[in-house]
């Protein structure tokens, strides 16, 4: 609206078919699960394996969030032999059923799941939804991803739950603030993989958007702009 009430016209990108996002989730999940950077780390250190790693095969993803990116969770769970159980708020378990997915409560989701993967849109209703009494209701050797929005999860209850071991460990890819400060307790925490927001960050993604954002420009030059978000 600020914009449009300033005469200033907005063009925006459309996005590509892609599963980055679902993808990255995967990586963190199987470098959770297996130990990755520790025992890539251990070799060029001279070291070999000390870590013993966890099946996904027979476990089950809890998904918080059956959007797109849940979705593709969902289907690749399904390569891995996982039981695959979802959660939201305004879930339509035929809705679930129909994606080869299991709809649950939010108690038993965290309950269950052997991993749980965020794909919720940051709002009022799910900022802080995921806290203590979530994390506490968690297998001990359950792992937490989160590649949607930081402040989904309370950062202070995450970092109680890796400290004290009340889970196995946690993915994470997106943060309260951004970047993550260097002086940030996250960086420090045991049994984490941390990147920094790299979820959408393909070269086919961003090959995408900078044409695009040129189409933009060049129609924009013509006086006949393109995929408005607004205008005067």
């Amino acid at each position: 609206e600020a914009p449009a009430e300033c005469g200033v016209i907005v063009s925006g990108t459309s996005g590509p078919r892609t599963a980055n996002t679902a993808e990255l989730a995967w990586g963190l999940i199987l470098s959770l699960a297996r130990h990755l950077p520790e025992e890539a780390a251990g070799v060029r250190k001279g070291g070999w394996q000390h870590t013993v790693g966890t099946d996904l095969l027979g476990s089950t993803l809890g998904l918080a969030g059956l959007g797109r990116i849940g979705r593709q969770m969902g289907h690749i769970a399904q390569a891995f032999q996982m039981d695959v159980i979802a959660w939201s708020q305004n879930l339509d378990p035929a809705v679930a059923t129909e994606a080869g997915v299991r709809a649950v409560s939010k108690e038993d989701l965290f309950g269950a799941a052997d991993v749980v993967s965020v794909h919720l849109m940051l709002s009022d209703r799910t900022r802080g939804l995921i806290g203590e009494r979530e994390l506490r209701s968690m297998k001990p050797t359950a792992y937490l991803v989160n590649t949607s929005r930081g402040p989904i999860i309370d950062s202070a209850a995450l970092l109680r739950a890796l400290n004290e071991g009340w889970i196995a460990g946690a993915g994470l890819d997106v943060y309260d603030t951004e970047p993550l400060a260097v002086d940030d307790p996250l960086r420090h925490a045991p049994r984490t993989v941390l990147t920094p927001h790299l979820g959408y960050v393909t070269a086919r993604t961003m090959s995408h958007w900078y044409e695009d954002a040129v189409e933009d420009i060049a129609a924009w030059q013509r006086g006949e702009p393109i995929r408005l978000l607004s205008s005067h």
